[in-house]
């Protein structure tokens, strides 16, 4: 090193010493201007946060009138973060620069969740945290001036503390001492309902149980931002998934009652194949007189409806969380028996699953799972490959990888529903045996900007494009001469825009949103198929399975004649489309018992699968 860059060095070394001594001095030459900085930032921060949700001061400040309680909850919860961040960092301004990223980080998450599919964040939505890249392509993210201004002015602030760097003083052994003491009103908030409870009542916090999506929204409104974060996270902890109380074989039994049963033939032997279509939010608004919605829209729809068997089924989720809808129609077992999650195939134990397509395979079909999107999106590579799949194909824009064996076409952002029908038929052609397909499309998923009308209107463009290739994919069905019976449903309601949505325009709410948990649904058949079997009533998703079993005269086990019981007995089990169905035990157990326990009810999986594995021996 030559003396230049020595001395250069030497030099950018004592402007930072001098730099550093300075700033320092800050600290001791305005006490009462940097103990006014640490006793402000929570309120400021709590406000910016809200603020940002109520997108004005004057919205905000109605709030703060009117729920001045939930406002004080709110400072004291961010007053705790602040300290044990002081304790932690002993610096005012890295404490506050720290707590005013994650605190507008979440809001702003928040804001664009909201915009994007009219659902307020949770923090168990974090976990799809590892998929941002997916969830790029879904999301309405649009900086506004607003947002910007109240960025800099969180900023400005952060740079305030920074020239007049207050500190915490407190000794080494105090700032070890305080820091997890500040843990402990958090930790009794999510995990103490005892505690939880009384503290929401102080704070007239709304711990009203949310039984669907709207609910959740007017407890938002109810709440604001920060305390819906740690009521919600509360109620999530509570409603945690746990091993049934008497949960063992004899009590599973009991249920299941194994009996001789009379072995079904098919039909006289013949195995027609079955293709389960459930269509990305696909839904049918004409149940909504008032938008007076063109039949146009529904024209293939209606066709196949009246050529099979049409009906109306109950689906778990609405907006999002198609896995919820997958879940059901792939296990024939309701999400409700595991506390109703919004993955549910996180909670699944991690071995050979006794999914419906274990039963195909077992009666000599092949099976398939096809899904136009990214493999690695919900884990479904991972974990669906555990389903009894025996082919499974994705395809990934962002990688250009595919599985698709027929040319894939784009309609909007996403793989043209038509493509997704050409592979199917290219399935059914080139499989010897019968085959059992399910698939979950992608083409009518969010956002809906694209287009020259509104959004509903660019919506049921792409639901007529559906329809469309729908009519197309039939009338080929009807040319292969081998039997096959179709069953198509949406997953659920699409996901529209916050507060401009049609459902606001609807006037929906907690109390009125039943329509949006009902989708028609039709099964189609190119032979002469008997759908005397199914029921004229509405039932739930997990159901539908079952029906399509009986339609093709399929063999039972007692597991498949209790689901059948079930369907007569307890037709829809719900809570999100009506809370007062009350929980059935047996129903829970059975549930649990057959994706986490230990399998104890019938099922077509040697035992020796049914051993759960470590994430170490998958990989």
């Amino acid at each position: 090193m030559t003396k230049d860059s020595n001395a250069e060095t030497k030099t950018i070394q004592e402007r930072f010493k001098a730099f550093r001594e300075k700033h320092d001095s800050q600290t001791d030459l305005h006490p009462k201007i940097n103990l006014a900085i640490l006793l402000i930032f929570p309120f400021f921060i709590c406000s910016m946060a809200e603020i940002n949700q109520f997108k004005g001061f004057l919205p905000y400040l109605d709030f703060v009138v009117s729920r001045p309680a939930v406002l004080l909850f709110d400072i004291l919860l961010a007053s705790v973060v602040f300290i044990f961040l002081l304790a932690i960092f002993r610096s005012g301004w890295i404490s506050i620069a720290v707590q005013s990223v994650i605190f507008m980080a979440l809001s702003i998450t928040e804001l664009f969740k909201y915009g994007t599919n009219g659902n307020h964040l949770i923090l168990s939505d974090m976990k799809l945290f590892r998929s941002v890249k997916s969830l790029k392509s879904f999301a309405y993210i649009k900086i506004t001036p607003r947002l910007i201004i109240y960025c800099l002015i969180v900023i400005a602030f952060i740079g305030i503390a920074f020239y007049f760097n207050p500190k915490l003083r407190l000794k080494t052994m105090k700032r070890f001492i305080t820091a997890p003491a500040c843990l402990i009103p958090f930790a009794g908030l999510v995990c103490l309902p005892n505690f939880s409870t009384p503290v929401y009542n102080i704070f007239n916090i709304d711990i009203t149980p949310a039984t669907n999506t709207f609910k959740l929204n007017e407890k938002f409104q109810n709440n604001g931002f920060l305390a819906f974060i740690i009521q919600t996270a509360s109620e999530s902890f509570a409603n945690r998934l746990t091993e049934p109380e008497n949960y063992d074989d004899i009590h599973v039994n009991e249920i299941v009652e194994e009996e001789p049963k009379e072995i079904n033939d098919f039909n006289g032997g013949i195995k027609p194949n079955v293709i389960v279509v459930m269509s990305e939010s696909y839904a049918d608004f004409r149940v909504f007189d008032e938008l007076n919605i063109d039949d146009k829209y529904y024209q293939g729809f209606d066709k196949a409806r009246a050529e099979g068997h049409a009906g109306t089924t109950i689906t778990p989720t609405y907006a999002s969380w198609t896995v919820r809808s997958e879940f059901e129609l792939l296990f024939g077992l309701p999400v409700r028996g595991i506390n109703t999650p919004n993955m549910p195939q996180r909670e699944l134990a991690s071995r050979e699953q006794p999914a419906l397509a274990q039963y195909y395979k077992n009666w000599g079909y092949s099976t398939a799972y096809v899904h136009p999107f990214q493999s690695t999106f919900y884990s479904r590579s991972r974990i669906y490959g555990r389903f009894g799949f025996d082919t499974m194909i994705f395809h990934n824009d962002q990688t250009g990888e595919s599985d698709f064996t027929v040319p894939v076409e784009h309609f909007g952002t996403y793989v043209d529903d038509k493509t997704v029908y050409n592979q199917l038929i290219d399935l059914v052609k080139t499989t010897d045996k019968p085959i059992y397909i399910h698939t979950t499309t992608m083409q009518n998923h969010q956002p809906y900007d694209q287009g020259d009308g509104d959004e509903i209107t660019n919506y049921l463009t792409w639901v007529q494009h559906t329809n469309e290739g729908l009519t197309e994919f039939l009338d080929e069905l009807e040319t292969i001469d081998e039997p096959t019976l179709v069953f198509f449903v949406g997953d659920h309601f699409p996901s529209l825009r916050g507060e401009t949505s049609v459902y606001n325009q609807l006037g929906l709410n907690g109390s009125n949103c039943s329509a949006l948990y009902q989708q028609k649904y039709f099964i189609w058949s190119n032979y002469n198929a008997d759908y005397s079997s199914v029921p004229d009533n509405e039932i739930s998703f997990f159901y539908m399975p079952y029906v399509l079993m009986n339609i093709i005269d399929a063999p039972r086990d007692a597991f498949i004649d209790t689901m059948n019981d079930y369907m007569k007995n307890i037709p829809v089990y719900s809570e999100e489309y009506a809370s007062d169905i009350p929980r059935d035990e047996k129903l829970d157990m059975l549930t649990y018992d057959r994706v986490i326990g230990d399998v104890y009810s019938p099922c077509p999986i040697p035992e020796e699968l049914l051993i759960p594995t470590t994430e170490e021996e998958e990989n």
